[in-house]
C-alpha cells in the first residue's frame, strides 16, 4: 500500500483513529474530531456501558476487562476529550472510595496493599482527565516508595517482595509519570523525572524485550502485537511510549524496531496478533485481521525512529 492509500485506509476507521492519524501522522490539530469521540463510534459505545452508580462492570477492577479501571484506560487511549464530564465524575468517585492506607488505589487482599501496576495505570488515567493535584499526592508518594533497586518497578515489591523489576510494571509506571508531567502536575516532579530516567534505562538495558544477561527473548508474548494492551507489555506498546515522550533514538531499541518492521505486511499494515482473554464490552478489531490501531501506532513509532537500510 502506498503511503497515501494507507493513510486513507486508516481514515476510514473509527473517529478516534481519524483524530490520532491527523494529530500524529499529518500533524494537524483537529479538536472537532476529538469532540466527536464522545458522541459516536467506539467512544460513545464505551460511555453507554457506564452504570447509574458511575462505574463500569461490577466494581473498580472487576471483571476484566469491562471494569471501571480498564474502561477508563480504553477511553484515554482512544483520545477522548479530557474534559468529558461523566469520566471526570467517575475519577472523583474512585479517588474518594478506592484509596488504601498506603495511599494507593485499590488495596488488595487481607493485607490491603495497593498494586504498583494498577497505580501506574491510574496515574496515567487520572492525570489525563485532569484530576485534582491534591488527590494524586498519595499515589505519587506510593509509587516513589516502591521503586526497585535496579531502577524499575514490580507489582510484587510490596506484597511478595522482589529483587528484579518487571517490564510490565515498569512501563505502566512510566506511562503514568509521562502523563503526569505532560499535564502540568508539579508535586515531586523532579524525583519522578529521575525515576523515569532510571526506569527507561532498565527497559533499554533489556533491549526492550530480552534478558540483559543472555539476550534471550524474555517472553514470546512480548513480541505479539495486541490492542488494547491492558496491563500487558509488548514491543509496540513500549516503542509507542518512547516516541510519545520524544526519547532520543538509542541503539538498544534497534532489535525491537527491526522486529516490528518485519511484522509489517506487504500491503503496508500490521495485524492484530493477540487478544488478551477476558470479557470485553465489544471488539474493536478481530485477531488475525489487519489492525488500524497497530498500524497507526507502528507508523508513529517509525516517524520518530526511522530505520536505516
Amino acid at each position: 500500500m502506498e503511503n497515501d492509500t494507507l493513510i486513507n485506509w486508516l481514515l476510514e476507521g473509527d473517529v478516534s483513529i481519524q483524530f490520532q492519524v491527523m494529530r500524529d501522522l499529518k500533524l494537524q490539530r483537529m479538536p472537532e474530531l476529538q469532540s466527536r469521540i464522545q458522541s459516536e463510534g467506539w467512544g460513545k459505545s464505551f460511555l453507554e456501558k457506564r452504570t447509574s452508580n458511575g462505574h463500569w462492570g461490577k466494581a473498580y477492577y472487576q471483571p476484566k476487562w469491562i471494569s471501571t479501571h480498564y474502561t477508563l484506560l480504553d477511553l484515554k487511549n482512544l483520545g477522548i476529550a479530557p474534559d468529558a464530564s461523566e469520566i471526570q465524575e467517575t475519577i472523583r468517585l474512585v479517588l474518594q472510595t478506592e484509596k488504601g492506607k498506603d495511599g494507593g488505589i485499590l488495596p488488595i487482599g487481607t493485607t490491603q496493599k495497593s498494586d504498583v501496576c494498577v497505580n501506574g495505570m491510574f496515574l496515567n488515567i487520572a492525570s489525563y482527565f485532569g484530576a485534582e493535584a491534591s488527590d494524586l499526592v498519595s499515589i505519587v508518594d506510593f509509587l516513589l516508595s516502591e521503586r526497585v533497586g535496579d531502577g524499575g518497578f514490580n507489582c510484587h515489591s510490596n506484597r511478595k517482595g522482589c529483587v528484579h523489576s518487571s517490564l510490565h510494571s515498569t512501563l505502566s509506571v512510566l506511562e503514568g509519570i509521562a502523563e503526569y508531567e505532560q499535564n502540568g502536575y508539579g508535586y515531586r516532579l523532579p524525583e519522578l523525572q529521575a525515576v523515569a530516567g532510571s526506569a527507561q534505562e532498565f527497559l533499554l538495558m533489556h533491549r526492550l524485550y530480552k534478558s540483559d544477561k543472555t539476550g534471550v527473548v524474555i517472553d514470546a508474548k512480548m513480541t505479539m502485537l495486541s490492542f488494547p494492551a491492558r496491563w500487558k507489555y509488548d514491543i509496540l506498546r513500549v516503542l509507542d511510549y518512547f516516541q510519545q515522550v520524544e526519547f532520543p533514538y538509542d541503539s538498544r531499541m534497534e532489535d525491537a524496531l527491526r522486529l516490528l518492521m518485519r511484522k509489517r505486511k506487504p500491503e503496508g499494515w500490521w495485524m492484530l496478533q493477540a487478544k488478551h482473554p477476558g470479557q470485553c464490552h465489544f471488539e474493536m478489531e478481530k485477531p488475525g485481521q489487519p489492525s488500524r490501531w497497530n498500524t497507526l501506532r507502528a507508523l508513529r513509532v517509525f516517524k520518530s525512529y526511522p530505520l536505516s537500510s
